[in-house]
């Protein structure tokens, strides 16, 4: 089967990150002290996150911000990440569509997540932090930042989502090779789990939930930091080198894409893949098109509101501007652990809300077709939050074939789905269902 891979030179890496809020023409509203409902300023949020992340947070003027020498050393290791033509999926779709593939499952932790967790833990180490602590849904992003803190000699705490921990062992196992201490979420272990579990003794947590687990643990724990996987502005700010690269790559292939489509949980993803391409947009008026595929059970881009709320269920965070569900939200146990989320970034929800985007919600079933479809087609086994975006890329794969469009389409490929067979097990043989939030 013919297949064409694009690769970068070293001397042709991102050496800074692109920060679209300098371009945006409608700003992100500010996040708002919850005690006093006043914008945050960077200085607030120095007793959560390492400083220099809590500049790059609030940015709104710079358009290019450095990659820090050591970060980008870092970064050498396994970037830059292919390019891929799918002519596989192509032909088994008969579609007209020329479907290309940025394949970010060929991290050392396969994921995309390790392209923030390596920034976040060297800023803390510059700091003279000695720990470092946050929750995780799957288990990708608390792998990440195992692995990143244990580069930078850092010690990690990880509140792994319960349902998660249970359904993914071996992400725990990983996690646990790499040093880090591992607990599921809710424990008993702070006051904001005790609290949850007095009230729902069975609960079986959510992202919000271990976020305030998380934060909690950070600011009663002495030279500790709190670090997060999506969501917050500076971590779709480190994941724009794949949009970066896949900006070259792409001008390698001779094409650039009508559509570009990555799955939604929070919005670093999405974000990393799309902002450097949406900048065009915003500048110069492209055409192009940009979807977030998130599950069709914890849709907050499509059926959630634009309001403020909280980050995570206790209400530690900021309030934050956002399409959200709700902070109190349970999502159902869908295998798709990194999409159960109730709210979406600042950023990516005044983008929404500007129209210069558009989402689609992806039923669970749908999704794990779409991947196993990828899988026999391309000889990679997709984690089951980036068979959403698959999905999505069937469809309007399939969309071209009936106009007889010869489209050209981008998604990110976010992980592979090694760690998540058990999901793909129960998938073949009839023991999965579809969720749907019904408002």
């Amino acid at each position: 089967m013919k297949t064409k891979r694009f690769f970068l030179q070293e001397n042709e890496l991102p050496t800074q990150w692109y920060n679209i809020q300098a371009d945006m023409i409608n700003k992100p509203m500010p996040l708002l002290n919850p005690a006093t409902r006043e914008p945050l300023k960077p200085e607030d949020l120095y007793p959560i996150f390492a400083e220099e992340l809590c500049r790059q947070e609030l940015d709104q003027t710079h358009r290019y911000i450095d990659i820090p020498e050591p970060v980008q050393e870092m970064y050498r290791y396994y970037r830059s990440t292919p390019l891929v033509r799918a002519y596989g999926l192509e032909k088994a779709l008969d579609t007209p569509a020329h479907i290309y593939f940025k394949n970010e499952s060929v991290s050392p932790v396969g994921s995309h997540k390790l392209n923030s967790a390596i920034a976040q833990a060297y800023y803390c180490k510059q700091e003279g932090v000695t720990n470092v602590t946050t929750e995780t849904g799957a288990g990708q992003w608390g792998t990440a930042l195992s692995y990143a803190a244990k580069v930078f000699g850092l010690e990690a705490a990880v509140y792994q989502v319960k349902i998660s921990y249970e359904q993914k062992p071996y992400r725990r196992s990983m996690m646990q090779v790499f040093g880090a201490q591992v607990t599921p979420s809710p424990s008993m272990s702070t006051r904001a789990g005790k609290d949850i579990l007095t009230v729902n003794p069975n609960y079986q947590g959510s992202l919000g939930t271990a976020i305030s687990e998380a934060v909690e643990l950070a600011r009663m724990t002495p030279g500790c930091k709190y670090t997060l996987g999506s969501v917050m502005s500076h971590v779709s700010l480190h994941q724009t080198v794949i949009g970066l690269e896949a900006e070259k790559q792409m001008e390698m292939a001779g094409e650039y894409p009508d559509t570009v489509i990555a799955c939604f949980g929070g919005g670093s993803n999405f974000g990393g893949i799309a902002f450097p391409f949406m900048r065009h947009k915003i500048l110069e008026g492209k055409k192009t098109r940009f979807i977030a595929a998130e599950p069709a059970s914890c849709p907050k881009l499509t059926k959630g509101k634009f309001e403020y709320d909280f980050g995570d269920e206790t209400g530690y965070t900021p309030l934050l501007p956002m399409f959200t569900l709700g902070h109190k939200f349970a999502p159902a146990n869908i295998h798709a652990g990194g999409l159960r989320y109730h709210g979406a970034g600042v950023i990516v929800s005044q983008l929404m809300k500007d129209g210069y985007m558009e989402a689609v919600d992806i039923k669970q079933l749908d999704s794990f077709k779409a991947g196993c479809l990828f899988a026999k087609a391309e000889g990679i086994i997709p984690a089951p939050e980036s068979c959403h975006a698959i999905a999505a890329t069937v469809n309007e794969a399939l969309k071209c074939k009936e106009a007889g469009e010869s489209k050209v389409i981008l998604f990110n490929l976010s992980g592979h789905g090694l760690m998540d067979m058990s999901a793909y097990d129960q998938y073949l043989a009839g023991n999965l269902a579809n969720y749907s939030y019904n408002g």
